[in-house]
């Protein structure tokens, strides 16, 4: 066969992009590409699914905003200049597996998604955005996350026992021990202090790992704030004899004062602010040796407050920085044997920052000391003032509730209903019992006239007052004086009894019995 009539080749860059179309539609990852402006080119199957879209063609030549809406992982929504797959799309830098939360534009449920933006080199100027499902990453990670924590607070109580147990024979008032044994307890104490540190550390990384602890933010002048954190730490630095200054881009004596000519306004959590500056700083005392210098600086960066923690320490090399914020990670030299860490201090740093908006970097070389950089969004001195009204009304409102709580409330006492204008025929006794001349059994009506006084005789212990419904009539001794016709005429009163003395001929009984049983025992005592 003749080579001139063999068959030619297929288009190699045409098989190539039948293959990459394969790949993108049966992946599980979406894929979106745009043009620099941010306008949709191409979208897959599993872009069109996460982001509920509806087709393919329905998305193309819209802006990616209108389909990829995004909110942080703990589902607060993203303020324009700190959302990173705007930031990357602006900028045309790489963005790799940033944990947001993808919400579909035809329900208001969320995926957990990593995002991830590159640009393509090409006089198009492309981006390619891919985000990736991680539900069930997740779910592994909160089961672990779960069992760390349930482990880490079981074990606090027998490890803080044995602290106190050590505590006890290293106490001479307690225990003797010679030289030898004191410096065996002593290393034991140590290490137990260094485990109940761990454990602390686990409980503190979990409680926001898991969502059980969320950022509570309000308006802060930064400056002040991380002034007065940062000031805790000047008698240890003195101990150390390390130089300490805040707010200078030199090392010097702290107790200069130096002031910050700028005003920095922030919305934080302030005790996120003060776990992530501890660390740091601690970090800065622990790998600074004596006669080294630490200063801590806050300044505006555009839109952003930068707080920088810089030390004169040992440094980090360039294989361990891209490392140290993971998880458990410790830089592997002589110099970091040699000093105690759990590994968590720098991951609790990036985790309380993220969960601000923040991020957090580090520039440093071995040998040459450190520069921890801390990066949160800055607010305006008018946005400001209007949020530290609301938190002041808030704080007004709930004092006035507060207040309100406390004021003892009055006790209700019962009330006996009054007696009622007319009563039943039935209930009323014969007149005849207390009066010698007969009188009707109807009731009769009071009349305007008052009882003359002759014919009032004084008891000699009042009969208490009393609010009842009915009143009946106990019969007495012909004893007492003689009363008047028109007086047993105006006995039988329908309305409330009188707060006066009452005559010997009546008596008014209740129920319960037990005041009928006083009223008698007066009544037996005036006979007598």
């Amino acid at each position: 066969m003749s080579l001139f009539n063999s068959k030619k080749p297929k288009n190699p860059t045409s098989d190539q992009a039948a293959l990459a179309e394969v790949v993108l539609k049966y992946i599980h990852d979406g894929v979106i590409i745009t043009d620099k402006t941010g306008v949709i080119q191409f979208i897959n199957p599993a872009a069109v699914t996460m982001t509920e879209c509806g087709a393919p063609d329905k998305a193309l030549g819209l802006d990616y905003g209108l389909i990829v809406r995004l909110e942080t992982k703990e589902g607060r929504p993203f303020n324009e200049n700190e959302n990173p797959l705007i930031q990357a799309m602006s900028t045309g830098q790489t963005l790799e597996s940033a944990q947001v939360a993808l919400i579909p534009s035809q329900s208001e449920k969320r995926i957990p998604v990593a995002l991830s933006v590159l640009p393509v080199e090409s006089a198009e100027q492309n981006r390619i955005i891919t985000f990736r499902n991680i539900t069930k990453e997740l779910e592994e990670e909160g089961e672990q996350t779960e069992f760390i924590s349930t482990a880490s607070h079981e074990m606090r109580t027998p490890v803080a026992t044995i602290d106190g147990y050590l505590s006890l024979c290293l106490n001479p008032q307690t225990a003797t021990l010679d030289e030898r044994a004191h410096g065996y307890l002593t290393a034991a104490q140590a290490a137990s202090k260094h485990l109940g540190k761990l454990f602390q550390d686990l409980l503190d990384v979990t409680k926001l790992d898991d969502g059980k602890i969320r950022p509570h933010f309000e308006p802060v002048e930064m400056v002040g704030l991380v002034k007065t954190i940062s000031g805790d730490y000047i008698n240890r630095a003195k101990e150390a004899k390390i130089n300490y200054s805040f707010g200078s881009d030199s090392p010097s004596d702290f107790s200069q004062e130096h002031h910050m000519s700028q005003v920095v306004y922030g919305f934080v959590d302030k005790n996120f602010m003060r776990e992530i500056l501890d660390n740091l700083i601690e970090n800065a005392l622990k790998y600074t040796p004596e006669g080294g210098s630490i200063y801590v600086n806050v300044r505006g960066d555009g839109d952003r407050a930068l707080i920088n923690v810089t030390d004169t320490g040992i440094g980090i090399s360039n294989d361990d920085l891209a490392h140290i914020f993971q998880k458990f990670y410790r830089a592997d030299n002589s110099d970091t044997r040699e000093i105690g860490g759990t590994g968590l201090g720098l991951y609790l740093v990036k985790q309380r920052v993220e969960a601000m908006g923040g991020k957090v970097w580090a520039e440093s070389a071995f040998g040459e000391g450190s520069t921890f950089y801390v990066s949160l969004p800055r607010i305006t001195s008018d946005e400001y003032e209007k949020r530290m009204i609301a938190v002041r009304q808030a704080q007004t409102q709930e004092a006035m509730m507060g207040a309100q709580q406390a004021v003892p409330q009055p006790v209700m006492q019962p009330v006996l209903p009054s007696a009622p204008q007319t009563a039943p025929q039935s209930t009323q006794p014969p007149v005849s019992q207390f009066a010698s001349q007969p009188a009707p059994q109807t009731a009769v009506q009071p009349t305007p006239q008052p009882v003359p006084q002759t014919a009032v005789q004084p008891a000699p212990q009042p009969i208490p007052q009393i609010n009842s419904p009915q009143l009946t009539a106990q019969p007495v001794s012909p004893q007492p004086a003689p009363v008047s016709k028109p007086l047993a005429q105006t006995v039988q009163v329908k309305s409330p009894p009188v707060q006066t003395a009452a005559p010997p001929v009546t008596a008014a009984t209740t129920n319960p019995p037990t005041v009928n049983q006083n009223i008698n025992n007066n009544l037996n005592g005036e006979k007598r």
